[in-house]
């Protein structure tokens, strides 16, 4: 009905985005869901799927027939509702990147580390694996193409929420024990190894999908020259970064608190993603995430920034994202018998591989049964992060090798079902221990240091987590 091809046009599709997800997201927050869940079900209800308010601005469709997937056929990414959507995934990644205090999670010892690894690995390996015997949905053996989805069912698998986790610790009191503190680091690492891995993923499956331009773009497009752009990139990025820290931190001290703070941030979010996609092929969240590391090494400075850039993330560009995927990426005449039982193993799996993954590495490090199971539990949870890898993952620019966009219901069907078992789950294991703390260790600062539009953001002893409960 709308199609948002004038100015006013795009600012009528604007106001009906955001009407409709704050107020499903509201209803979402009330019955105890994360509001992103709300907002996906907006775009489906907006979008062509259901009612069709909006037509599906940057649609990229894969059609399977005789046992393969077909070129793709897609609209141009480039209009108003896709720019800005990709606005809105670089900011939220700029965000987490300048909630992360690299000193913090140095001191966070060699648990969280392992936790987090495990956290990663068996997902993935048990993404990869359940998708073999569907090769009917395009997985499998049967061709590279769908080695690589396979991969990417992994990948997606992976990411952690902490917001949940974070919410309920918070709300039964055990947020600053030894592990709820260990936990919640696990999980900023967790998220940490699924960028990279991520990166490296998308990396080498567009390895030989582009047509080379020049023999600089011909290298790139080769599987070893793939890895040595991705290696290239984060030593720019490191080195790049010295240099960007010291002048934020000038900045900071002449000018502290000012606008120019932020705008310069800003410049250096977008700046970060351009150059990690256009010269080193390495996925534009990365540069984004990346550039949110470096800045927050001064850490007024990033408070700062995070505090003037979640007010337009949050209010606009946000919703825009979350709202996109449910109007471009939910496909509902594309979801099939087979697809359905897929995302619901993959989900299953998904769940399995964290509890039983983290929760083994917390026993090695002598935590009783039910700290291991809680500290399997609290990995659970999914959120934005793995909405982002969906949407990076189903890319038209991975070529024949993307994803499929159906794919996207296994992510939003484990979002909703992790939301719900895990503060049913940790409050069990909790309950079980009659009061008293299961781990005695226990982090005597805890700073609340500001509150995020519609949020609550909480400053560990492990590093800084905003925890957008609300989104």
């Amino acid at each position: 009905m709308f199609e948002g091809n004038s100015a006013l046009g795009f600012c009528l599709v604007l106001a009906i985005i955001l009407i409709s997800t704050k107020f499903i997201g509201l209803v979402f927050r009330k019955i105890g869901l994360p509001q992103v869940l709300g907002y996906i079900i907006a775009g489906i209800l907006i979008g062509p799927s259901v009612f069709g308010l909006i037509g599906g601005h940057g649609v990229a469709l894969i059609g399977f027939e005789g046992g393969a997937y077909n070129a793709l056929v897609t609209l141009p990414e480039e209009n108003a509702l896709g720019i800005f959507s990709k606005i809105g995934v670089l900011l939220l990644m700029f965000s987490t990147g300048l909630e992360t205090n690299l000193k913090d999670l140095k001191s966070t010892g060699l648990v969280a580390v392992l936790i987090a690894c495990a956290g990663v690995l068996l997902p993935l390996a048990l993404g990869f694996v359940i998708s073999l015997p569907f090769g009917s949905i395009g997985l499998g053996f049967a061709e590279t193409a769908n080695i690589y989805r396979g991969i990417f069912i992994g990948t997606i698998l992976t990411a952690t929420s902490v917001a949940i986790t974070v919410s309920v610790l918070k709300e039964l009191g055990k947020i600053n024990t030894r592990l709820g503190t260990t936990v919640v680091s696990a999980a900023i690492i967790d998220d940490v190894l699924g960028i990279v891995l991520l990166s490296i993923v998308t990396g080498i499956a567009k390895s030989g999908e582009v047509e080379a331009a020049n023999a600089f773009e011909a290298f790139k497009s080769t599987i070893y020259g793939t890895i040595i752009m991705i290696i290239c990139f984060f030593i720019f990025a490191v080195l790049a970064g010295w240099g960007i820290s010291k002048l934020f931190g000038w900045m900071d001290k002449r000018w502290p608190s000012t606008h120019r703070i932020p705008i310069f941030s800003l410049a250096i979010c977008f700046l970060y993603s351009w150059i990690a996609e256009e010269i080193f092929g390495v996925a534009d969240i990365t540069g984004a995430f990346l550039a949110g590391v470096v800045l927050s090494t001064v850490h007024r400075a990033s408070e700062y920034t995070d505090k003037k850039i979640e007010v337009n993330t949050y209010t606009v560009f946000a919703p825009v994202f979350f709202a996109n995927i449910g109007i471009s990426s939910i496909n509902f005449a594309g979801l099939t018998p087979a697809l359905l039982g897929f995302a619901a193993c993959a989900v299953l799996v998904g769940l399995l591989g964290k509890i039983v993954g983290c929760g083994a590495v917390c026993k090695a490090f002598k935590y009783s049964w039910r700290e291991s199971a809680i500290g399997g539990v609290g990995m659970m949870a999914r959120g934005e992060v793995a909405l982002i890898v969906t949407a990076t993952v189903t890319s038209p620019s991975l070529g024949i090798n993307a994803l499929p966009n159906e794919f996207m219901i296994m992510t939003v069907l484990m979002i909703l079902v992790s939301s719900i078992l895990t503060p049913i789950l940790l409050k069990v294991l909790y309950g079980k221990n009659k009061g008293n703390t299961p781990d005695s260790g226990v982090i005597d600062e805890v700073h609340e240091d500001y509150d995020a539009p519609d949020s609550g953001a909480t400053n560990l002893g492990t590093g800084k987590v905003n925890a957008k409960v609300d989104e």
